[in-house]
């Protein structure tokens, strides 16, 4: 058996009867970086990893033995004592001034819109924007839920819960992945007090979705699962968790399990009844969220040709309103046409990208940029890059 990742990487090419040539052309890397990378002289980049994972058909263990060399381990993100009061943590938190009337229907439905309207300035502006006034709304219906009777409590309650989640996404948009953490059980917790268990088990997605960007797929799909097992979960919400499955299953290089959990979102998602109950949806509002899906773990696979392929289809469908998801896909489809070699196509994407990504400040989406930023330097004598690489530049040190 192979003992470091260059051995590995030699067995496998070896076995496949592809020249270190070959090779170097089909993952558009040098052939001199991949010797030194062979011969253990350079440790191995994930990207690369990745690209001759899929390029030899090595079924993840590429991926997994880049893993094992990085011998990373990021330790479970907690809050201090100091940030669990800022965030106003404590179950039962009270309004200043006294009891209030009990909310009729209008004035619920009214915070509920405005709920939604951050949920529309979330979609296209940094999520500083947004933060304060999502802990501001939480903390009110949370309140009001303290001092009020049932049926009005849960309703409260759930309405928190709701508001919670999306606040523990914008944390993580923004890069503080414990704070992310933090309001994500919390959104859990209120949810439970008010009867909510669909987003008791959403919470699982979300928390996958933390594991997801730390690149961790083990405690990605064990979260997604447990989302997908959780007691009366929709079948929307068990779509969605097996979506997030799927790309925990690309990270670890394992299509097959990828593809089995991606069609059975599918099939969950399209039999799924529209969630008709007062409150926000949760998850995706995307139109074909798991094609999406698709395109961006076949890109982890190291199938970038495939992965540009669907990202192509797939991204032009997003509407104008949905900013930050055109600027997570497009991120990743530019990526994709980068990696596969198509460096004019990448550029020519990356330009109609880079506007939506400057808007939206995410430090999840920086990351495909930093990426995208590491491929195209090494083609900077290439005409379409020096025109995209100042602007790119610009958007990565913007924030």
């Amino acid at each position: 058996m192979a003992e470091s990742f260059g051995a590995l990487l030699r067995e496998l090419r070896a076995t496949a009867g592809m020249s270190m040539g070959e090779l170097a052309r089909r993952v558009n890397y040098s052939k001199s970086y991949l010797s030194k990378v062979e011969n253990d002289v350079k440790p191995p980049q994930e990207t690369m990893a990745r690209l001759c994972d899929g390029a030899l058909n090595a079924g993840g263990r590429l991926i997994d033995a880049a893993r094992l060399a990085r011998d990373r381990g990021a330790a479970e993100p907690t809050l201090d004592r100091r940030q669990v009061l800022a965030a106003g943590t404590v179950l039962g938190i009270a309004l200043a001034g006294g009891p209030r009337p009990v909310p009729d229907d209008r004035v619920i439905a009214g915070m509920r819109t405005s709920f939604e309207h951050l949920r529309v300035l979330g979609a296209q502006t940094s999520p500083a924007v947004v933060i304060d006034p999502l802990i501001a709304q939480v903390r009110t219906a949370h309140g009001l839920a303290g001092e009020n009777p049932e049926p009005v409590r849960s309703r409260l309650l759930q309405l928190a819960a709701r508001i919670a989640e999306y606040t523990g996404w914008m944390n993580q948009e923004a890069g503080d992945e414990r704070a992310a953490l933090w309001w994500t059980r919390h959104a859990a917790e209120l949810g439970r007090a008010g009867g909510d268990r669909e987003i008791a088990g959403y919470a699982f997605v979300r928390e996958a979705g933390l594991a997801l960007y730390r690149q961790d797929p083990i405690t990605t799909i064990d979260l997604a699962r447990r989302a997908q097992r959780a007691e009366r979960a929709s079948a929307r919400t068990v779509a969605l968790a097996a979506r997030r499955e799927a790309q925990g299953h690309a990270l670890a290089g394992d299509r097959d399990a990828c593809e089995r959990a991606l069609d059975r979102a599918t099939e969950l998602l399209h039999t799924s009844d529209a969630d008709a109950r007062p409150y926000p949806v949760l998850g995706s509002t995307a139109l074909e969220p798991i094609e999406l899906a698709r395109g961006w773990a076949l890109c982890d696979l190291g199938r970038v040709r495939e992965a540009a392929d669907v990202l192509d289809r797939e991204v032009p469908r997003l509407t104008a309103t949905s900013r930050r998801t055109r600027a997570r896909f497009g991120a990743r489809r530019a990526l994709a046409h980068a990696l596969s070699g198509e460096i004019d196509q990448s550029c020519v994407t990356l330009t109609e990208v880079l506007d939506d990504a400057a808007h939206v400040d995410s430090a999840t989406i920086r990351l495909d940029l930093r990426e995208l930023a590491r491929t195209l330097s090494r083609r900077r004598d290439h005409a379409p890059v020096r025109a995209v690489y100042p602007e790119l530049t610009r958007v990565l040190r913007q924030y």
